[in-house]
């Protein structure tokens, strides 16, 4: 991933609450977080639904808008003050040129989709109890990082089951 995070020639500051994308816009950037934490998620009736988390040293990305040249669907919003290294399309074409590199990129896009595969069954088959012990063993940096709330909503529980998973 080094060798991705190289490829920026920007940074840029989002304020806490300061959103990085919103549902419409065109994704031609991919983001390293330096510092801070980022959330992806969809609005769905004035409901949000958390998708994603990005912290230090973690790839961010509207990965739908990036890969189509399309219009997404996702907001990123910024969590606390965030610091991330802007790396363009452009910059990830050129990169892709040699063999070496197009291996490296396939292996962190089949890194993301297995993340979401993993995360989208345990929604559907696994008890609130079972994700939360899944996602604390997987990421437990997410619950020094990430507020409860969200974390909830991300695991699709309420904040007070959380809660109560995290004291038994």
């Amino acid at each position: 991933m080094k060798e991705i995070v190289e490829l920026s020639d920007k940074e840029i500051t989002i304020d806490r609450n300061e959103f990085l994308k919103v549902k419409g816009s065109i994704d031609t950037n991919l983001y390293y977080i330096e510092s801070g934490s980022l959330r992806i998620f969809v609005l769905d009736d004035y409901e949000e639904q958390t998708i994603r988390f990005g912290y230090k040293e973690n790839l961010i990305v509207s990965l739908d808008s990036f890969l189509t040249g399309k219009p997404s669907d996702l907001y990123i919003q910024a969590i606390k003050k965030t610091v991330v290294k802007v790396i363009t399309k452009e910059q990830i074409e050129k990169f892709l040129e040699t063999e070496n590199n197009r291996n490296l990129w396939t292996k962190i896009l089949e890194n993301l989709v297995l993340q979401q595969m993993e995360r989208e069954i345990d929604i559907l088959k696994n008890s609130p109890k079972e994700r939360y012990e899944r996602v604390l063993k997987r990421s437990p940096q997410l619950f020094q990082e990430i507020p409860n709330r969200h974390i909830a909503n991300y695991l699709r529980m309420s904040a007070e089951t959380l809660s109560r998973l995290k004291k038994s």
